[in-house]
């Protein structure tokens, strides 16, 4: 039995778990560390990159979805996205050019896929961006010449232990956000291959045998 939208509800499910364990470690106060100014405007930057991966990869679940819902319906509604890659790959686009179509439509597939994944992949990134930040902002208090003031001692402490903490969550939330984002290609990537397959199956299926299916 073929269920419309299968795709949609598993990004959705997944998101919502997500969502819900953040908030979680929000009311066990987990997630402190991450609003103090410093930290928050990096960890801000980082999720805002995470953000637009999440809003670009529920675009193309959607549309991939839409597209294995008309494929299910054996003939395309007229004027559909998945009708008119159909209508460029059947004949008389036939022989050396419907190769290279599906080719093309072979290319075009993976670089909206990969889009998500380097997006997931800069993640990781700003975090180590993050961490280096941490550190120049740990080692500039240290004034080995005050060490042996108490106040400048605890001063250089405040500052250092502050430094770390923008270091190791920046890092923290940089990796957690990367590992999600890259489940949710990986869901997109199955997705898109299964569309593909289905594509190659309506192209090899005759037109007068499609239209008996959808008349009986």
């Amino acid at each position: 039995m073929y269920y419309r939208y299968l795709l949609v509800v598993r990004f959705v499910l997944l998101n919502a778990v997500g969502f819900s364990l953040i908030f979680a470690a929000y009311l066990q106060g987990w997630l402190d560390g991450v609003f103090a100014v410093t930290t928050f405007e990096l960890v801000l930057i980082i999720f805002a990159a995470f953000a637009y991966g999440l809003a670009l990869c529920a675009i193309r679940i959607w549309r991939t979805s839409v597209n294995l819902n008309d494929l299910s319906l054996g003939a395309p509604p007229p004027g559909s996205d998945i009708a008119q890659i159909l209508n460029r790959l059947r004949p008389p686009h036939t022989g050396p050019g419907a190769i290279d179509g599906f080719a093309a439509l072979r290319l075009d597939m993976s670089h909206r896929v990969a889009i998500v994944r380097h997006t997931a992949n800069s993640l990781v990134f700003l975090g180590l961006i993050g961490t280096v930040i941490g550190f120049i902002i740990a080692l500039s208090g240290v004034n080995p010449a005050t060490s042996t003031d108490a106040d400048n001692v605890a001063k250089m402490v405040a500052t250092l232990i502050g430094g770390m903490s923008v270091a190791l969550y920046t890092t923290l939330v940089g990796a957690i956000l990367h590992v999600w984002l890259i489940i949710n290609h990986r869901m997109l990537v199955s997705g898109t291959v299964a569309l593909l397959s289905e594509i190659v199956i309506a192209y090899n299926t005759p037109v007068d045998a499609v239209e008996d299916d959808v008349r009986g």
